[in-house]
């Protein structure tokens, strides 16, 4: 029964592992949100996180590296506690959403490329093209919008009646010209 006990008690105080779960989800949080979201999928960014970080934690706790039971508990409920308030933090307060979650940006208007969106995004043309290829678009003139979402999809809002005219637009030059 003692080895049973041993197993959850603290090995590191309470407040100590409070202090690490925010501290690790803040700068990860911080560093995601800055790295830009093109590689995420469908998960959003704080999904990835506490999805991350969980991972890790409970995965010390469980291998008896050098946190005990109880240490993986407290630092995994600090991470879905920070999850949880920011999610609702975002509901209630909607200027706060714009700081926590990025919003989507338009790459294409009117079938022409906005070349600042791109920038913005560190998104290629080419990247771009193979989305919309992806998407069943086969001509630029087909989309009215396009955007890369806050989830890190490419979304494609097509146009009325798109004019089906000439070669693809989406087609890359492999002749070297």
């Amino acid at each position: 029964m003692d080895k049973f006990a041993q197993i959850f008690e603290l090995q590191a105080g309470f407040a100590e592992m409070i202090i690490r779960g925010t501290t690790m989800y803040w700068v990860l949080y911080a560093l995601l949100r800055i790295s830009g979201r093109r590689d995420l999928g469908s998960l959003g960014m704080a999904d990835m996180l506490v999805l991350v970080l969980v991972a890790d934690a409970a995965g010390n706790a469980m291998s008896g590296d050098s946190y005990s039971m109880g240490d993986g508990i407290i630092v995994v409920a600090t991470i879905v506690g920070w999850s949880y308030v920011l999610d609702r933090l975002g509901y209630y307060v909607p200027p706060l959403r714009r700081v926590l979650e990025p919003q989507r940006v338009c790459l294409v208007k009117s079938g022409k490329v906005l070349v600042h969106g791109l920038k913005r995004e560190h998104i290629t043309r080419s990247e771009l093209m193979e989305q919309l290829r992806l998407k069943g678009i086969a001509n630029l003139a087909e989309v009215e919008r396009a955007y890369l979402e806050a989830t890190g999809e490419f979304s494609v809002i097509r146009t009325q009646a798109a004019p089906m005219t000439g070669a693809s637009t989406l087609e890359e030059d492999d002749s070297g010209s």
